[in-house]
């Protein structure tokens, strides 16, 4: 890599404050999504940011880290990449739900587990509860196992290639065949699902591969990054088009369910608004700054953290009298400062910081 692409490391960072974001709304939602403290009303005006947010963000993670992928192998070898893999993804995946993510559970079971029940029986149920935003890095190790398999068949620089000798119209008619595998990729979605298919829905295996191999293989070009650059106000109206389209016909409903995921309108915005995410941060967010840099840093371990500190908050203002505005502008202020408080603290624990992180010692990542 000749220079950081800091507007992936932008597009990153602030694709995980939009995911701590939508949790508070995802929170109190009352369109029947599975989990969250329960809503204020039956039906909720403020539920249409969720509707807004979920059908692309975390479609945009996956390509990102694709790209990052990447960028990453070529200055280290399959070994490296792996055992680096493990440790940053796997560990806390698994381990870091014994040491901190068993908190999440327990507030995720609570009112289901009895009060009777030892105290350590409650830790064993909880831990598997726990599990929460951690599917993400779960797939993506997945991702980066079957990746280093993938590459053996598929040369990324034989494509990259490719791509930079495409012209503009070809390269057009890449983007929309895009958006044609993201929407074959989406009727894997299970319908009327069991508690175990219900888990698949939720990982999209599938889905989300085909988001991760395009960013290793696509959206890491950087004829691909200017040709998004280029064209970044149209692809946001684009984006515009199918956001509205797609809150038209499923406001007030569940926007996680098969219908809502498989549909037109939902793989519209989740396409558009991919692409114009990568448009608008190549062309207006590509440098950085002491604060972008601590969010670049830091994302990583907000992410992990912040679900904990989000369903907490959200309980305890639940039970509050105050107006909607202030429950959610408070919810949303303190899971995003508790998040930083929270990482500042557990990363400069050692052990824990390896088994939630999955830092070695401080000031690595």
């Amino acid at each position: 890599m000749k220079n950081r692409y800091y507007f992936l490391d932008n597009l990153r960072w602030v694709t995980v404050l939009l995911v701590l974001f939508y949790h508070v709304f995802y929170n109190f939602n009352s369109v029947g999504v599975f989990g969250g403290v329960g809503g204020f009303a039956e039906h909720q005006p403020q539920d249409v940011v969720c509707a807004l947010l979920n059908p692309w963000f975390m479609t945009l993670l996956f390509v990102v880290a694709g790209a990052s992928s990447r960028y990453a192998l070529r200055g280290r070898t399959a070994k490296e990449f792996r055992r680096e893999r493990t440790r940053k993804l796997l560990v806390p995946s698994t381990l870091g739900l014994f040491v901190f993510g068993w908190v999440l559970g327990l507030l995720n079971s609570r009112g289901h587990i009895p009060a009777e029940v030892p105290l350590f029986v409650k830790y064993l149920i909880a831990i598997p509860s726990g599990t929460g935003p951690l599917w993400f890095i779960q797939d993506l190790f997945g991702f980066s196992l079957l990746l280093l398999l993938v590459r053996r068949v598929a040369d990324a620089e034989k494509v990259d290639r490719w791509l930079s000798g495409l012209p503009k119209w070809a390269l057009g008619v890449v983007m929309v065949g895009f958006l044609g595998v993201l929407w074959l990729a989406s009727q894997t979605q299970i319908d009327n699902p069991t508690a175990a298919q219900g888990l698949l829905n939720l990982y999209r295996p599938v889905f989300y591969f085909v988001a991760f191999l395009a960013g290793y293989y696509i959206f890491s070009s950087e004829r691909v990054h200017d040709f998004l650059a280029e064209r970044a106000v149209p692809l946001t109206i684009a984006a515009a088009v199918a956001a509205v389209g797609f809150c038209s016909e499923f406001y007030g409903k569940d926007y996680t369910s098969p219908e809502a995921v498989q549909g037109v309108w939902c793989n519209l915005f989740c396409w558009a608004m991919t692409l114009a995410m990568m448009g608008c941060f190549k062309r207006w967010a590509n440098g950085t700054s002491k604060f972008a840099g601590y969010m670049t840093r830091s994302s990583f371990g907000l992410y992990i953290v912040h679900m904990t500190v989000c369903t907490a908050v959200c309980l305890w203002l639940k039970t509050t009298a105050l107006p909607l505005w202030a429950i959610y502008s408070l919810a949303i202020a303190i899971t995003f400062v508790g998040s930083v408080v929270l990482w500042e603290i557990l990363h400069r624990i050692p052990l824990v910081r390896y088994c939630v992180f999955g830092i070695k010692k401080s000031g690595t990542r």
